[in-house]
């Protein structure tokens, strides 16, 4: 197949569970022998558009990838005053004034819309990754009725999702990815249950041996300090700042040698604190050795669609603990037995006790992970999965025909 992947950020150097999820599947897609080529663009974080990878062409892990110039960067106070107002408000906003905020969000790119206008019915199949940004919601509408689409929403229960302007983009697919039973049964919540689909995760390969544990302890002063591990943008949507003051009551009530470590790109500081410890965004392998090492990870967030980091965990049998008011969280806790479910500070409490005094159990939650992901989560089955779902859309834009002629642009995109 000749397959197009659109998404936001691509690269080795951009961080994001969305991100890292789009250049996972392009990448074994184009190693099983399929044709594969990427629209993204030069952005390579959430809060900046500038150009850090040039625009052009280049090939990547045998994918082409084709790096779309955006070039500005973000409005910051324009882009927040928005948000209160389109998300937390309460008022009904203009529809025009919804989109601004989308396009404030970013990474936007004059030219992705006539591109794909131009040649994306040359693809046998359009994939998109995540629904919130431009992207995929000026992209989807304008590859639609031009070649069979499907789209990883990447979906949770956040304010942006229930936004009207999304109405349309969610339901225009021809086939869903779904990253897990909870995110499909909030997709079809929303309306979009006549948009058929597959629950396909994510592959995960075995933890790799001879990761540098003693190295990542080095760099980062840690000593022979027992740590728990945070993966992923350090971020109060993702629970980080609750959980830095959870564990720093939680030092005052058990005082010892115990850690907590965040690996991952920082959208606000850590609250500081002694144990506390955070390292920024870092390599893939100095990030194995990290996990490694940890006495088990901490899923602390709010909103996750299917939560890479967890099933990270688990195929190097770690133990976790998760945030249990996120339905993903609970229901990976609940399926796998790989970990232990906290909501506040008393749980999370109980949790780390129990860890800490208690190493077969630590074990068995860690066993029982690895088990759940080499059952569900296998390279080869996700991918065998998958390739019948791309092959389901193909078989039902065939059948219901073209819906847009072409030509169809979004507003305003290629001024």
């Amino acid at each position: 197949m000749r397959i197009l992947y659109v998404v936001q950020r691509y690269g080795a150097d951009v961080a994001g569970g969305a991100e890292q999820h789009c250049r996972q599947f392009a990448t074994r897609m184009a190693a099983r022998g399929h044709h594969v080529e990427v629209l993204t663009t030069c952005a390579v974080d959430a809060r900046t558009w500038e150009d850090r990878y040039p625009a052009g062409d280049e090939q990547l892990d045998g994918v082409t990838v084709h790096r779309l110039s955006t070039p500005r960067i973000v409005d910051e106070r324009l882009y927040d005053t928005l948000g209160w107002e389109v998300l937390w408000s309460g008022r009904r906003v203009p529809p025009a004034l919804v989109e601004v905020w989308l396009r404030a969000q970013g990474p936007v790119s004059t030219v992705l819309v006539p591109w794909l206008a131009d040649r994306s019915a040359g693809f046998d199949v359009a994939v998109f990754f995540t629904y919130l940004f431009w992207t995929t919601w000026a992209g989807l509408r304008t590859a639609g009725g031009r070649v069979p689409t499907v789209l990883h929403a990447t979906a949770h229960d956040e304010r942006p999702f229930w936004l009207p302007i999304y109405d349309t983009e969610l339901r225009s697919p021809d086939a869903y990815a779904w990253s897990t039973e909870e995110e499909r049964d909030l997709l079809r919540l929303r309306g979009a249950g006549a948009v058929p689909g597959s629950v396909i995760g994510v592959g995960m390969d075995p933890a790799p041996r001879g990761a540098d544990e003693h190295g990542f302890r080095a760099r980062h002063g840690l000593g022979d300090r027992p740590y728990l591990l945070v993966l992923g943008r350090v971020d109060p949507g993702k629970g980080s700042t609750d959980l830095a003051e959870w564990f720093a009551a939680y030092k005052r009530r058990r005082p010892g040698p115990l850690a907590l470590v965040f690996v991952g790109e920082r959208a606000v500081a850590v609250p500081a604190h002694p144990d506390v410890v955070a390292t920024g965004f870092v390599s893939d392998a100095e990030r194995t050795g990290a996990l490694r090492g940890a006495l088990a990870l901490v899923q602390p967030s709010w909103f996750e669609s299917f939560s890479m980091v967890l099933a990270e965990a688990w195929a190097a049998g770690k133990p976790a603990v998760v945030q249990a008011r996120n339905p993903v969280l609970a229901a990976q806790a609940r399926r796998s037995g790989g970990a232990l479910p906290f909501e506040g500070y008393v749980d999370l409490e109980v949790a780390l006790d129990a860890l800490r005094s208690d190493p077969e159990l630590a074990a068995r939650l860690g066993q029982a992970g690895r088990r759940y992901v080499e059952h569900h989560y296998n390279w080869e089955r996700v991918l065998a999965r998958y390739e019948r779902l791309l092959t389901l859309a193909r078989r039902r834009f065939a059948a219901r025909g073209r819906r847009r002629p072409p030509g169809h642009l979004i507003r305003g995109s290629a001024a």
